[in-house]
């Protein structure tokens, strides 16, 4: 019998550990969270502006959707500190410059000031987006989804492990058991970052993303296409707020999470071929040498003690969200919220917002950790599922909007 949580996609566990977050328990969260928060406070992170609040609230906000996603505590912690030393997108260090990594290392520990530090020297948006995410299309990032699950069962179950399965070759030039090498942002010396660091920068950089991405931003990056493809710096334009409306970044994150699963699929098969080498050589000669069998370095050079949860968020990292489909979900909810504002001051739009606040899915869901069903296409007047170049998408915008013509276009996107 499935429990409640496997019923409604792990809902009630993700609601059960916001609790402490709605009530202000932070101490039930980790009892040294609210010395941390004053820690934060007290060198006037809260002092700062920062899109939608102060910085502090951005740095609580990013640890609570890293916890809410079940992210182990150094990498929780790197997220409630991950701007200590400035980093590559903003020159805004929490702490004075002259405070050393052992004062920093003396709040969080060890192992989450080594990601702390890392994360705020790498030159995160070419790591992230060049060197990473523009080398796939949506379509390679779907089909590779799917080679990698039949890869991995196969791994699993029958010990088979082929590297030469082209998602495998990508992801492996890309990012090589070994890790890589990338330029410290000041001084240009030479930055080793293990495979499973850099699947944790991806993690935290859709969880950094989604809590500060809006419409400004888009005109801003001229994001006209809503791949979030940084195609210009329009500093006149895009000035904050905006007009308000949601932002298109929902594409961009639903293709981190799905390379995100595919680095953490590679881990997965790599550690079971380790694991299966290491017993096969134990039981031929009684010792190992440590590798996979071809010379690859060991579990602390990779990191192997990293925990890569995977994120409840577009059915679990394994969609993607079409751009066009993101573009007209915004734009139908934009039309309906401002066509519910002018009935609401005729006195007629009561239930037509109550309506679309039950039933608009495009904010509610990837920042806060919600289940599978954000992204599963939804039966609207007639509509059906539908794909885009390939991948699985999802307009998921409701079916009570209120408005006919509306309904109708809604209803066409089938």
């Amino acid at each position: 019998m499935p429990s409640p949580s496997e019923d409604d996609g792990g809902m009630s566990n993700i609601l059960e550990a916001a609790r402490p977050f709605l009530r202000g328990e932070l101490h039930l969260v980790d009892p040294k969270l609210p010395s941390l928060i004053s820690v934060l406070r007290s060198v006037g992170a809260g002092e700062c502006w920062h899109k939608h609040g102060s910085f502090l609230d951005h740095l609580i906000d990013i640890y609570k959707i890293l916890k809410l996603w079940n992210s182990p505590d150094p990498v929780c912690l790197c997220g409630l500190f991950h701007s200590a030393y400035s980093n590559s997108y903003v020159n805004l260090a929490i702490f004075d410059p002259s405070t050393s990594r052992h004062a920093v290392r003396s709040h969080v520990g060890n192992a989450a000031e080594r990601l702390i530090h890392l994360f705020c020297v790498v030159p995160r948006q070419s790591l992230i987006h060049e060197d990473l995410l523009f080398h796939y299309t949506d379509h390679q990032l779907v089909h590779h989804l799917k080679l990698s699950e039949a890869s991995l069962r196969n791994a699993k179950d029958s010990g088979v492990f082929d590297h030469d399965e082209e998602w495998r070759r990508k992801i492996s030039s890309l990012l090589p058991a070994e890790g890589i090498v990338v330029k410290h942002i000041k001084s240009g010396e030479d930055v080793g970052l293990s495979r499973r660091v850099v699947a944790v920068f991806l993690m935290m950089t859709m969880a950094d993303f989604s809590d500060q991405l809006f419409s400004f931003q888009d005109v801003l990056f001229e994001n006209e296409n809503g791949r979030l493809e940084f195609s210009g710096n329009n500093v006149a334009a895009g000035l904050w707020p905006g007009d308000g409306k949601p932002g298109l970044w929902m594409n961009s994150i639903s293709r981190m999470g799905a390379l995100y699963s595919l680095i953490v699929r590679e881990e997965e098969i790599y550690m079971a071929e380790k694991h299966k080498t290491k017993t096969n050589t134990t039981t031929t000669n009684g010792t190992t040498d440590g590798t996979n069998g071809s010379g690859t370095v060991g579990g602390d050079e990779r990191d192997e003690g990293i925990e890569l949860p995977i994120p409840p968020v577009f059915d679990h990292c394994t969609k993607v969200l079409g751009a066009e489909e993101q573009k007209i979900a915004r734009d139908l909810y934009w039309e309906a919220a401002l066509w519910g504002r002018r009935q609401w001051r005729c006195g007629e739009g009561r239930g037509v917002a109550g309506e679309v606040c039950g039933e608009e899915p495009f904010h509610r869901r990837a920042s806060c950790g919600a289940g599978s069903d954000s992204l599963e296409q939804r039966e609207v007047r007639g509509g059906g599922e539908r794909g885009r170049e390939g991948a699985e998408t999802v307009v998921g915008v409701g079916e009570s909007l209120g408005q006919e013509d509306v309904l109708g276009r809604l209803g066409r996107l089938g």
